[in-house]
């Protein structure tokens, strides 16, 4: 992992750390689109490509696989090339593949620049704890909150305005290119300043080799933090991919589904500016996790007994449980006492979690295929949100990935 030494990180100029906040701002808005935008617009990308049942349950399901294969990669790759220009690299891929999926008509090419795309979020993704943790050391909370907040608006916006933006073409039919394609453009935009900040790898003082993943998967902690990370990252792209269909099935009209789910992401903006906040003074976050993990039962059961008119109120505890998310990417920089760790168990936690989500949008997929109803899928999510909160439990408690690490080593 290429990392600064502590005066490294003390002789960044004023400037410097504007622009530093600046990059992680605008590429946490970008981060989620690329998977989100696609639910809402589902119907009309199957007929436009076009995609089969098949493909179209493979779509739904990439951003996790997607996640899972490359987000390991993504510490040892920035040890090679440096912090900066990998996540700089990751944002060019995803900008120029999200543009280029909008050109295609074929599946399978569609798949793959979808697949490039997620490609280059997810090593970004991987990333940003360990920025955080390089410029910001005393400051994780309050930057983390600033991300996932950003990361949360990129997702509200482009879950509800991905239809009104793709509008409507000549023969009547909405406009699903458009309504892609505009979110290469808000990519193309975060790409600016982290032209300047590629700089910063060639000014640091040493390079250090990351922890490994085996050292990581040693670890109850590194365990429990890949099951909380699993378990909420498949809630939430089940609920990304389908939420938007059920509410279209349950009778709401295609611009009424897009806003629906943009209520389940959109509960998450207030909540992941004060969530991280609140998690970094805590040195015991498990009340914080009850409360959360609790608004899913109420979400889904009430989505499932009375859909209409109430499906806003359900949408809404939907997405406050869905706010767990910003909890455990907290806890990935408290966990961790450096920014070698910090990138460690990021790769550990998010590959391997996303690994475990990939059952989550393509297994609702197939049981809603299996029974004609989406009963038995959100039973499952909801039974899914036990072993979500025993490893929960497990990660909120006070201690770091390094101590337990040390605690496996021979003497």
């Amino acid at each position: 992992m290429t990392t600064a030494t502590a005066p490294d990180v003390a002789r960044d100029t004023r400037l410097q750390r504007v622009l530093v906040v600046l990059g992680i701002v605008v590429l946490a808005f970008n981060l989620r689109p690329a998977a989100s935008s696609v639910g809402p617009l589902l119907e009309e990308i199957r007929a436009g490509v076009p995609l089969g049942d098949t493909q179209a349950g493979l779509l739904t399901t990439l951003p996790v696989v997607c996640f899972a294969v490359v987000g390991g990669a993504a510490p040892r790759l920035a040890s090679w090339l440096g912090l900066h220009r990998v996540t700089l690299l990751g944002l060019v891929l995803l900008t120029g593949c999200l543009w280029g999926r909008g050109e295609v008509h074929q599946g399978w090419l569609f798949l793959v620049l979808s697949f490039a795309a997620l490609a280059g979020a997810a090593t970004a993704n991987v990333l940003m704890p360990s920025l955080v943790k390089l410029h910001f050391p005393g400051h994780v909370g309050l930057l983390t909150a600033v991300y996932t907040t950003s990361m949360a608006i990129g997702l509200t916006a482009s879950s509800a305005l991905s239809v009104p933006i793709a509008g409507t073409a000549d023969g009547g039919d909405v406009d699903y290119v458009r309504g892609l394609g505009v979110w290469a453009a808000t990519a193309a935009i975060a790409i600016l300043p982290w032209i300047g900040l590629i700089g910063h790898d060639l000014h640091v003082g040493r390079r250090t080799r990351s922890l490994g993943v085996a050292a990581i998967a040693r670890t109850r902690l590194g365990w429990a933090m890949a099951g909380a990370f699993g378990l909420q990252s498949l809630q939430a792209y089940a609920m990304f991919g389908w939420f938007a269909q059920m509410c279209r099935d349950a009778g709401y009209s295609p611009e009424a589904a897009g806003v629906l789910l943009g209520i389940v992401t959109g509960a998450s903006i207030p909540l992941s500016l004060l969530i991280p906040i609140l998690a970094a003074r805590l040195r015991d976050q498990r009340m914080l996790l009850t409360v959360l993990i609790a608004c899913y039962p109420i979400g889904y059961l009430g989505f499932l007994a009375q859909p209409r008119p109430l499906g806003w109120l359900w949408a809404l505890a939907i997405g406050v449980g869905a706010s767990t998310f910003p909890l455990v990417l907290t806890l990935i920089g408290l966990r961790s006492r450096t920014p070698e760790g910090t990138a460690a168990l990021s790769g550990f936690t998010q590959s391997t979690g996303y690994l475990l989500a990939a059952a989550g949008p393509f297994g609702v997929g197939v049981l809603h295929a299996m029974t004609g109803t989406w009963t038995v899928s959100v039973l499952v999510l909801l039974a899914l949100c036990v072993p979500l909160y025993l490893c929960g439990r497990y990660a909120t408690r006070d201690r770091f990935i390094e101590d337990e690490i040390a605690a496996q080593s021979p003497a």
